[in-house]
């Protein structure tokens, strides 16, 4: 295994290939990651396939401190360089509707399902990071918008609460209970979030 430390190249070039997996992913498309690992190798000289799928791991411990999707097959390790978080970054800067990609849907309307929701990993139990991540998160956080991610996923929380409604009235008045449905409340937007 090599010592050599990864170049902003090869960074690149597993960066790419990994949201090129994550988007399969994400989409329900079938992917091999060992197909993608066996063309990423003569681009990454002297790299083992052992460097590759823990780089792997570290674009996903990347990814999971932006509160990002991630390849559930790559767990998060957290021990990474930081010019993996910069070539991460250079990637979104060159792909900024992947950021934005959940937010475009509009709100539902009478009985048409919207799509489905993806759901993504379950948070873990605690709003902390182990102590050994703590460094690597305060530097992605200093690198990218939280407030703007903050933002974004109020906004898709939003929209769920509004799915949720819209489905709920349209399946009473289905049932033919429209007296039901127009007792249907949006109690976090009526009452406040505390209620």
């Amino acid at each position: 295994m090599s010592t050599v430390p990864w170049t902003d190249k090869e960074n690149d070039l597993i960066v790419a290939d990994y949201f090129a997996m994550l988007a399969d992913d994400i989409a329900g498309h079938r992917y091999n990651k060992a197909e993608h690992r066996r063309a990423l190798m003569p681009l990454l000289k002297d790299r083992s396939e052992g460097s590759v799928e823990f780089k792997h791991q570290n674009i996903s411990a990347v990814l999971k401190g932006l509160g990002e999707d991630w390849i559930p097959g790559y767990k998060p390790a957290f021990n990474f360089q930081m010019t993996l978080v910069d070539a991460v970054a250079r990637w979104l800067a060159l792909n900024p509707a992947w950021l934005g990609r959940r937010s475009g849907a509009g709100a539902p309307t009478g009985l048409a399902e919207a799509a489905p929701i993806w759901i993504g990993p379950p948070p873990t139990l605690s709003n902390q990071p182990p102590p050994q991540e703590l460094e690597q998160m305060l530097h992605i956080a200093r690198i990218f918008d939280v407030a703007a991610r903050d933002e974004r996923n109020r906004t898709l929380g939003r929209a769920g609460e509004e799915r949720v409604l819209a489905h709920e009235r349209a399946a009473l008045k289905s049932a033919g209970r429209e007296d039901l449905a127009r007792r249907v409340r949006w109690v976090s937007e009526e009452d406040g979030d505390g209620a």
